[in-house]
């Protein structure tokens, strides 16, 4: 039998971002009926694009 760990919640911080109306009206009918909120869309939005940078920096630098 697999052993129960607690999972621990990772840090966050709190922030404010003005996002456009048309790009929130776009993420919110992407989630429609998917078990992902508006925060949870924009966060993974995010590190993709930080590894996608990461990746041409690599690409770029040899």
């Amino acid at each position: 039998m697999k052993k129960f760990k607690i999972p621990s919640v990772p840090p966050t911080t709190n922030k404010c971002v003005r996002f456009p109306n048309d790009i929130i009206d776009e993420v919110e009918a992407a989630i429609v009926g998917k078990n992902c909120t508006f925060t949870a869309f924009v966060i993974e939005a995010v590190r993709v694009a930080l590894e996608n940078i990461k990746e041409e920096e690599e690409m770029t630098n040899g």
